[in-house]
């Protein structure tokens, strides 16, 4: 997987599938870069851009329905340690506005979780989203764009 990132080392996991990304020395966040097009993240789909062509937020909810379990199969979840991240989204050509939503996995443990969500993202727009990350598993994702909820683990 190819995650972009900024002031970081990127170094391979032991399966050789998964990414570990750690701050550097100075506690400046990591920044995590995603590409939001239709219906999906591309870095979170092994970096394949699926082309889909959605005019509204309907569109991707009936392509997720059909592709979104096999698509997050094939998928690798993120993997960090815990500190501080930007994750830094953009909307490269979806023709309406997006968010970014990084939560807890588990509705249990969502007050104990640190959690960050923002819209405003028109096409061409790219956004920072600022956190501090503790371990336990987390999903991202597009609500306003329909995206499947992408695993992020944090250990």
């Amino acid at each position: 997987m190819n995650w972009k990132t900024t002031g970081v080392t990127a170094c391979l996991a032991s399966a050789g599938l998964a990414f570990g990304l750690t701050a550097n020395a100075a506690e400046q966040p990591t920044v995590i870069e995603l590409t939001q097009t239709g219906c999906q993240f591309v870095e979170s789909e092994n970096n394949i851009d699926r082309g889909f062509m959605p005019t509204e937020k309907a569109d991707c909810e009936t392509i997720n329905g059909e592709s979104g379990e096999q698509r997050l199969s094939e998928a690798e979840p993120l993997r960090l340690s815990p500190g501080k991240y930007v994750f830094r989204v953009t909307n490269e050509d979806v023709p309406y506005m997006l968010g970014f939503y990084l939560r807890a996995e588990s509705a249990i443990e969502r007050p104990f979780l640190p959690s960050t969500s923002g819209g405003g993202l028109h096409e061409g727009v790219t956004q920072d989203y600022e956190i501090e990350l503790e371990e336990g598993e987390y999903v991202y994702s597009c609500p306003l764009n329909t995206t499947p909820d992408y695993v992020l683990i944090v250990e």
